[in-house]
This record gives structure tokens, C-alpha cells and sequence, in this order.
């Protein structure tokens, strides 16, 4: 009750700001800024005493008090805020990096590629199998030759099949967790991230070869092979640099991991490459290369910035809604929606046979399969540019359908965590207050 009380005075406090005269420009970002953390951490608490993951709390305070809902937070507001966004996905990026253990790796690197790849191979088959079933109902299919929904159908559904990182990180990140399950999960989707991207590479360049558009198709990409390749490099650099950091200076690493995310952020930003894929090599080469124990250090000093910038990233996601479309497009949305939980389902399970997995840690990993968020958004573009006939419209599905796997995708990921029993009750942070404070290890010489 006391929640809700907060969230009462604060949506009545920001309305009487509004009509008292509202802030303009960077004002009234900052005053839409603030009330939607307070907002949201208000939500995410009352989740909280639901069971339920804190993330959806935030997603769900976004969208009521968003431009789709209440419009306490106008579009205006959210478009200025976008920076904020960003750094949160690069830090977010770091810190799933830093999260990977090269030992981990070298054991296990093969068995998580072939659970990765029969994954995202079963679903997307599914996903096409889905759109053709429905092709006279789905806009962008909706009267197309053969050749034409095939090549459409493929097109998105490279899109379709990505994860999210992000989600899977603030969970992690919310729990604790640090068991079999969790580093399955995170592994697969780190990799499926890669994979995914190069596949929609490919997609992209046969539905040009097929079905030629007017529109950016060879611009778009080459830029996207340029992203990712590009990332790769630029990330190991950034990474060694942060390495460097660590063996000589050492100091003040709270602040040191917030100038490595905005630097990275501007990195990427500049060379155009893929920001969550460069700071992701970055905050592994970080890790994997400093001396001692510096690197977890660094990642424990990230880890206490993470839990207000989960907070920022997902209030600000939600606020990004479209609700009015995605009431709209339901009975297109859900179907493919439960088609790529059950091409999920089978391809993990499968996978996992492939890759002789233990049969409990695979059973359970699909649960964490299900979200998505910010990398497929910008696939979505890039197709969008490609084939602007019917890029709009694919847009449009597309996002209402990460909308909707968003959300339960958290909710089964937490529900398979604590079933699995590697939900650390005393929260992660609490547990870092004590380690964050240990010193360094003496300098070399």
C-alpha cells in the first residue's frame, strides 16, 4: 500500500509541475528523468513482493506513465533521454563480458555453440513455418508471390530469433545467480548475439540477390558487416587499454568503469561499429588479461553502478511502447510470439542432446531464451532501410513482439532460476559491499 501511495503523490506532483507551467528542453528531460526512476524503482518493488522480477516492474512503469499511456513522461522527454539509454547498454555490455570465464570457455565453448546454434536453427525454421501458416494476415506478407514470403518470412524471422543480453544480465544481476543454469544461459545468449547477427548478414544479402529493392540494401550491408567485424577489434583494444589501466593506476574504479562505458560508447559510435558487441570483447579482454584479481574488482565496481542503470534502461524501454499498436496487432503478435517460445523449447533440448549436456541444466535454459530487446531493434532498422515498402510494417510486429518477450521472458528466467535453487537470497550486491573494499594486489616490481 505504501508503494502504491508513492507512485499516487508522484504521478499528482509531476501533473501539477506540468500545469503550473512545464519545463522546457534539457528541463524537462531532467524532470521526466527523475520521476521515472522514482516511479519505476516504486514499481519494481511492489513486483517484488510479487515474486516477480524488479525488471518488469520497470518496464511496466515506463509504459503507464509513458506517451502510450498517463503521458507524464511525454515523447519529447524519452527521445532527450536517449543518451542515457545508450550508456546503460554499454555498460550492461562491459559487464556481460567481464562476466565470461575464459577457463569456462575452453571446457565448455564447443557444447555451448551447439546448443547455441540447434537453438536459433529450430526456431527460426519454426518462426517461417508460422508466418507462411499466417501469411494472409501478416501486413508485410499479405498478397507476395512465393519467392517473395519466403524471402520477406526469412528476413524477419533473422531478426526474431535474437536474445537479450540486458534482460539476462539484470536478472543475474537482481538474483545473484551464479549457477549452472545462469552460466549456460549467459553463454548462449553472448554467442547467439554473434551468430545471430552474422545469419541476418547473410538473409539480408540473398533477399537482396531475390527480391531487389530500391532502398539502402547494399549500404546497410556492408554496414553491418562492418559492425561486427569491426567490433571485434576495437573492442580488444579497448579492452587491453582497460587492462593496462588496471596493472599501473588501479585507483578510484567506480569512476574509472563509468568513463570505460561512456569512452566505449563513443568509440563505437564514432567507428560505427556494434556497441554491445565491442564493449562485450572489451570487458573479456579486460577481465581475461588483468593482472590478479584487479579485473573482478573492476567488474564488482561496475556491478554496484548496475542496479540505477537497470532501473534507467528498462523504465526508459517501457516508456518506448507502443501500446495502442500492440493492442492492435494481437492476433498476429501472439502467435508469433508462442511459436518462438516452442522453437526455443525444442531447439534447447535438442541442443543439449547434441551437445551431451546434462539433461536438468538444459531443460531448464529455454526459460531464459524467451526475452529480447535492444539488438534486434536495430536489425530491425537495417531492414527497415532495405525494403522501405514493407519495412514499416515489419517494424511494427516486430517490436510489439519484443514487447511481449520482454516481459514473460523475464518472468519464466526468474521462475527457472529459483526453481533451480541458484537464487542467492542475500542479493548480490549485499555480498560485494565487503570484497569491493579489499585492496588491489601490489604493483609488479
Amino acid at each position: 500500500m505504501r508503494r502504491l501511495v508513492i507512485l499516487a503523490l508522484l504521478f499528482g506532483g509531476i501533473q501539477l509541475v506540468l500545469i503550473a507551467g512545464p519545463a522546457e528542453g534539457s528541463g524537462e528531460a531532467l524532470l521526466a528523468f527523475g520521476f521515472l526512476i522514482l516511479a519505476a524503482y516504486s514499481v519494481g518493488e511492489l513486483m517484488k513482493q510479487l515474486n516477480l522480477p524488479k525488471l518488469v516492474g520497470y518496464l511496466a512503469a515506463g509504459a503507464v506513465f509513458g506517451p502510450s499511456a498517463l503521458a507524464a513522461v511525454p515523447a519529447e522527454a524519452v527521445g532527450a533521454l536517449a543518451p542515457v539509454s545508450d550508456l546503460a547498454i554499454a555498460l550492461i555490455a562491459f559487464l556481460a563480458g567481464a562476466e565470461l570465464d575464459w577457463g569456462e570457455l575452453r571446457r565448455r565453448g564447443v557444447a555451448l555453440l551447439k546448443v547455441t546454434t540447434t537453438e536459433l536453427a529450430v526456431t527460426f525454421a519454426v518462426i517461417v513455418g508460422a508466418l507462411l501458416a499466417m501469411r494472409e494476415f501478416v501486413p508485410f506478407l499479405e498478397g507476395t508471390n512465393t519467392l517473395t514470403t519466403l524471402t520477406f518470412a526469412g528476413l524477419f524471422a533473422s531478426i526474431a530469433i535474437v536474445h537479450s543480453p540486458a534482460v539476462t544480465m539484470a536478472l543475474l544481476t537482481e538474483t545473484g545467480a551464479k549457477g549452472p543454469l545462469a552460466r549456460t544461459t549467459l553463454g548462449v545468449v553472448l554467442l547467439a548475439d554473434v551468430v545471430v547477427v552474422l545469419l541476418f548478414s547473410g538473409a539480408l544479402s540473398a533477399a537482396r540477390a531475390l527480391v531487389p529493392s530500391g532502398g539502402q540494401g547494399v549500404g546497410s550491408f556492408l554496414g553491418t558487416v562492418w559492425e561486427i567485424g569491426g567490433a571485434i577489434p576495437i573492442g580488444m583494444m579497448l579492452g587491453g587499454a582497460v587492462a593496462l589501466y588496471l596493472r599501473f593506476v588501479r585507483g578510484e574504479l567506480f569512476l574509472f568503469a563509468l568513463l570505460v562505458t561512456f569512452f566505449g560508447l563513443e568509440i563505437s559510435r564514432l567507428a560505427h561499429v556494434e556497441t554491445l558487441l565491442t564493449l562485450l570483447v572489451a570487458g573479456f579482454v579486460a577481465e581475461t588479461t588483468a593482472p590478479g584479481s584487479s579485473g573482478r574488482a573492476l567488474r564488482h565496481a561496475m556491478e554496484r553502478s548496475a542496479a540505477p542503470v537497470f532501473v534507467v534502461f528498462f523504465a526508459l524501454a517501457g516508456a518506448k511502447l507502443a501500446l495502442a499498436e500492440l493492442v492492435a496487432l494481437w492476433p498476429v503478435v501472439i502467435p508469433i510470439v508462442i511459436a518462438r517460445v516452442i522453437g526455443i523449447w525444442i531447439g534447447t533440448r535438442l541442443g543439449g542432446r547434441v551437445a551431451r549436456l546434462p539433461r536438468g541444466e538444459t531443460d531448464a535454459v529455454w526459460m531464459g531464451l524467451v526475452s529480447q530487446a535492444g539488438v534486434a531493434i536495430g536489425l530491425v532498422t537495417v531492414a527497415e532501410q532495405a525494403y522501405p515498402a514493407v519495412g514499416g510494417d515489419m517494424r511494427t510486429i516486430l517490436l510489439s513482439v519484443i514487447a511481449v518477450n520482454e516481459t514473460v521472458g523475464a518472468v519464466l528466467f526468474r521462475r527457472a532460476l529459483a526453481k533451480r535453487g541458484e537464487i542467492n537470497s542475500t542479493g548480490r550486491h549485499a555480498s560485494l559491499a565487503i570484497r569491493e573494499d579489499a585492496p588491489l594486489p601490489a604493483p609488479p616490481g
